[in-house]
């Protein structure tokens, strides 16, 4: 009878233990907020698929947490994701030729926009638009690409 009772009370541990840490992950994987500025800048960027990004996701350089995504919207117009987000204003020299992409980061796969420096000698500002942008890259199109059978090759004759 007592080694039954010290069984429940291991095996109730074990559980609590096991939802704690899942706890401690969800806390430590979400709601990273690692970016805050007094003053920003805005910037959009247009995208043909932005995945799961969401507001709020965090707009990198180098690395380095710069900005963070305020808003996404669908242009009806031209069929594109306009993605607008803040640059802290420290960060006033990122060249107006720089590329935007949407990452992964981490096993989870939260999204999040990373900045590639261009070369020009002007730079974005307050409205810019960053015109070089790559989309998120969709799981699903390339295993059903790999699935299919992939990109023809060449013949040889």
């Amino acid at each position: 009878m007592q080694q039954t009772r010290t069984m429940e009370v291991g095996t109730g541990l074990f559980a609590l233990l096991g939802i704690g840490a899942l706890f401690f992950l969800t806390t430590q994987t979400t709601g990273n907020n690692d970016f805050d500025a007094e003053e920003t800048f805005t910037v959009e960027a247009r995208f043909d698929n932005v995945g799961s990004l969401k507001k709020r996701a965090p707009v990198s350089m180098s690395g380095v947490t710069i900005g963070r995504v305020t808003d996404i919207r669908f242009d009806s117009g031209s069929l594109e994701a306009v993605v607008s987000f803040v640059v802290d204003s420290q960060y006033d020299q990122i060249p107006d030729d720089s590329d935007a992409s949407i990452l992964t980061a981490g096993l989870l796969g939260s999204q999040y926009i990373g900045l590639t420096a261009g070369g020009s000698e002007f730079y974005l500002e307050d409205g810019s638009e960053v015109l070089f942008t790559q989309s998120a890259i969709v799981l699903e199109n390339i295993i059903g690409k790999f699935l299919i059978g992939g990109p023809p090759q060449d013949e040889e004759e």
